[in-house]
């Protein structure tokens, strides 16, 4: 929750007029290594949602994560919609293990029935986009996959592309703000 990405993640957001909750798993907060089991982590993230409901209950509500805090959360809403969510953002969804190329992790999101933004690096080896990609078209128009030229799983551009890993937050948070304006516009038209 404290790292340096997901801290400037909050603080760009918050200049973009998108308030933030962030939050971890158990695991993280007793400094352990191994992730928790998949129930507690889906509490975990409804616990999150509640309380993010409760703080601000007239905001528009997504949730999502980076890497396994995103997959965690769409596992929860695909077992039993999160109250109140209307979307879910992933920064850099791990489709596979690097260099073991799989779609079995991302069979859930075909039980999701709310809109989904995948943000994910060129270069990421936790998401092959030969993969990637096809499994998007199959979710139909509800996804949607914004695609950071030679950024990595965090983000990260080699020096020779001239751009700094600000420059690509900036980039991919930009395309966040306006995936989340297009929903809620679009929420309030059907109202």
């Amino acid at each position: 929750m404290h790292h340096p990405f997901l801290a400037g993640v909050a603080n760009e957001l918050e200049g973009l007029g998108i308030a933030t909750l962030r939050y971890q798993f158990p695991y993280m907060e007793h400094h352990g290594k191994r992730p928790d089991p998949p129930a507690l982590c889906h509490a975990t993230a409804r616990a999150a949602v509640a309380a993010a409901l409760q703080l601000s209950p007239s905001l528009p509500l997504f949730a999502g994560g980076k890497s396994f805090g995103g997959r965690m959360t769409s596992q929860a809403q695909a077992a039993s919609p999160l109250a109140d969510v209307r979307g879910l953002v992933f920064l850099g969804f791990p489709l596979h293990p690097p260099k073991q190329p799989s779609e079995t992790r991302a069979q859930h999101l075909f039980k999701v029935k709310i809109p989904l933004l995948f943000l994910q690096g060129t270069r990421d080896a936790f998401a092959e986009l030969s993969l990637l990609q096809p499994l998007l078209v199959q979710l139909g128009d509800g996804a949607r996959l914004t695609l950071i030229q030679d950024a990595d799983h965090s983000f990260h551009v080699p020096a020779r592309t001239g751009r700094t890993d600000a420059q690509v937050q900036t980039e991919m948070l930009t395309a966040l703000s306006s995936w989340t304006d297009s929903i809620t516009s679009m929420l309030r038209r059907e109202m």
